[in-house]
């Protein structure tokens, strides 16, 4: 990795507008590196102080850390319950505020709930789920849409002590099959179906199918969302609505030890089986609940709007936890951001008066790509800061989100973590922190971040290196759901004697310390004995005027090793022909250098991605090597993308 070449040579600043460095949490470059000082100095006094501030504690814990390399166990003997910390510690104060905005994909459709109607809902079901004879340390599997009874259903596992584990509404049966069996999950939460692009989601069809082969599975609750008729099975379906009913009144928040799982989430491994990412409830409510309030600069008025599915990590720690806990009023969206037209998401920042807007790099790209006459036709005012999450984000994308979205005038906060993180580790304070287009900046209170070579030396600057993490902090991924030796061996194996949890990014510090993500090192592409990262050439070709998106993977190349493949979707009005390729291909080359000359471009009129914005590169990476047999589809968005790519590769 230490021969990976820089990202891009940015050398833009953006210093917070005084206006909001006044009135910020954390408003100076001082107070951050101060607060930052202390949390790496003394760790256990930093984070414990800040547990009693932020959580609301049953019992209080006996001590702050325990640290056995690589398992970390965070205020031992604390007694809390998340969903209380969520809900019933806000009635008094909050209870008449808004806690969830949600706007369904049929134009029209919304919906508003309290902090006081939420905790009811979430008291009510709570006691249904009891009544189905679930019990603390269970695990239930949700399947459902983006409805505010998806956060219900989160939140009344965790008042009850059982374990949940949310699977994205976008996979397959086969993949239920797998994640429920993995969990072993005693019940499923799903619906009727759910709306995406005007058409209906299959969800019961689907758990149906998955659940034939899930023996520990006892009930699946059926919430009526789009009223299709659905299959039934009499000893094993309930109706969402038939179980409240019938459900007894309440049902208090139990009381749970600071290491009880909270959730199971999954994510895709390299092996092709998911690995099960394990989060407790004290760290991790802390975590989310402290960048809730200091990356995003949280004031009580602010309406707050993360576009992330439930179904991922941002969607649990910036959807539905970190909000909530924070006493926020949150919006949660059902549908696609270009359904019936590409200017649904800013027609809801207008209706709505969002504050904070948090997005990915992937869904810039296409509201750059629709074109700015679609977000100029709402009044976007209220808006004050802007985010971003998922994946590294190029110059150009930045700065078109921070001219036509900001309007020069808002912060943006350029968000590194992963799923196995529970929250963000690097990102400017905007009241603090200037930023550089392209950069997450530093790293947050308690985060001993590091780029380092092979033998675990760090780099200088401008170097490429590993992004590794050099001591626990509260939010982390305590191990891997039933395989705790895939826990060590991935994520700490690399510098096991120094007890470094190993990101698997790559990423370079600049000379002002900031953090640059390359990407993912198994994004790396091997031409001729030298690395490139994909996702430095990916922004190469981003700022070229021309070029809305790009994706770069590689294909085998008898000489080389591998090539270099280029798919590239470009402006309305610009001619996909020779000439440009040839431009492209050599624009690289100004930017980087020879050896990352793409050997091929070719031309999309989209990329194929999930349905929470993702590109989908091991698809083109079959594509690019002319495999007959393409792999797993189940997550696509768009499947008529993909056909187009194989008609003209």
């Amino acid at each position: 990795m230490t021969d990976l070449d820089p990202l891009l040579d940015e050398q833009r600043r953006f210093p917070p507008p005084p206006e909001f460095a006044r009135d910020a949490r954390i408003g100076s470059m001082d107070e951050y590196r101060r607060l930052y000082r202390e949390s790496i100095a003394d760790p256990e006094g930093f984070w414990g102080r800040l547990a009693e501030a932020e959580i609301d504690w049953i019992e209080p814990w006996d001590r702050v850390l325990t640290w056995d390399p690589p398992h970390a166990r965070w205020f031992e003997g604390g007694m809390l319950n998340v969903s209380a910390n969520c809900l019933d510690r806000h009635l008094e104060t909050r209870g008449h505020k808004v806690a969830i905005h949600w706007v369904g994909e049929p134009p029209g459709e919304q919906r508003t709930l309290t902090y006081r109607e939420l905790h009811a809902a979430v008291e009510r079901f709570a006691a249904a789920l009891e009544s189905l004879g679930l019990l603390a340390g269970d695990r239930v599997a949700i399947y459902m849409p983006m409805v505010p009874e998806t956060a219900i259903a989160m939140l009344a596992c965790a008042r009850l002590g059982l374990v949940h584990s949310v699977i994205f509404g976008g996979f397959s049966a086969e993949a239920i099959k797998d994640r429920v069996n993995d969990a072993g999950a005693k019940a499923v939460l799903t619906a009727d179906g759910g709306w995406r692009r005007g058409k209906i989601v299959p969800l019961k069809d689907n758990v149906d199918e998955a659940v034939a082969e899930c023996p520990t599975v006892e009930h699946v609750v059926v919430l009526r969302r789009t009223g299709v008729e659905v299959a039934w099975n009499d000893e094993r379906d309930v109706w969402w609505s038939d179980l409240v009913r019938d459900a007894p009144r309440g049902a208090p928040p139990a009381a749970v030890d600071a290491e009880h799982p909270l959730f199971i989430l999954y994510t895709s491994g390299t092996t092709g089986k998911p690995k099960g990412i394990l989060h407790t409830s004290g760290g991790y409510l802390l975590g989310a609940t402290l960048t809730m309030k200091s990356v995003f600069d949280l004031k009580e008025d602010d309406v707050f709007w993360c576009t992330a599915d439930v179904g991922w990590v941002t969607g649990h720690s910036y959807v539905v936890y970190g909000p909530l806990a924070a006493g926020a009023t949150a919006i949660m969206y059902e549908g696609a951001p270009d359904h019936p037209e590409p200017d649904r998401l800013w027609e809801i920042v207008a209706d709505l008066e969002v504050t904070i807007f948090y997005t990915a790099p992937t869904a810039i790209r296409a509201f750059m790509k629709w074109g700015e006459e679609w977000p100029a036709k709402h009044d976007l005012s209220s808006l004050r800061l802007l985010g971003t999450v998922g994946e590294p984000i190029n110059p150009a994308a930045w700065m078109w989100y921070h001219r036509v979205i900001g309007k020069e005038r808002c912060p943006i906060v350029d968000t590194w973590w992963q799923t196995e993180t529970g929250s963000i580790m690097i990102t400017p304070l905007p009241g603090a922190v200037p930023t550089k287009p392209g950069s997450a900046t530093v790293p947050f209170f308690g985060v001993d971040a590091d780029v380092v070579d092979d033998a675990g030396e760090s780099v200088g600057p401008g170097s490429g290196g590993y992004l590794v993490i050099k001591r626990p902090w509260p939010s982390m991924l305590r191990t891997l759901w039933g395989d705790d030796e895939r826990y060590r061996s991935q994520y700490w194996s690399r510098y096991e004697e120094r007890g470094w949890y190993f990101t698997g990014d790559g990423a370079q510090i600049d000379e002002d310390g900031y953090v640059w993500i390359v990407g993912r090192v198994d994004d790396v592409i091997n031409v001729a004995g030298h690395r490139l990262g994909t996702a430095e050439i990916e922004s190469a070709l981003v700022s070229h005027e021309a070029v809305v998106e790009a994706a770069v993977v590689a294909r085998p190349d008898e000489i080389k090793g591998q090539a270099i493949v280029a798919f590239v979707t470009v402006g309305g009005g610009v001619e996909s022909d020779e000439t440009l390729r040839s431009e492209l291909r050599e624009h690289v080359v100004r930017r980087i250098g020879a050896l990352a000359r793409p050997a091929e471009v070719r031309f999309a009129q989209a990329l194929p991605k999930t349905r929470s914005g993702k590109i989908m590169r091991r698809l083109l990476k079959d594509i690019a090597a002319g495999k007959e047999e393409i792999g797993d589809t189940t997550t696509l968005e768009d499947y008529s993308v993909l056909a187009t790519l194989r008609q003209e590769a």
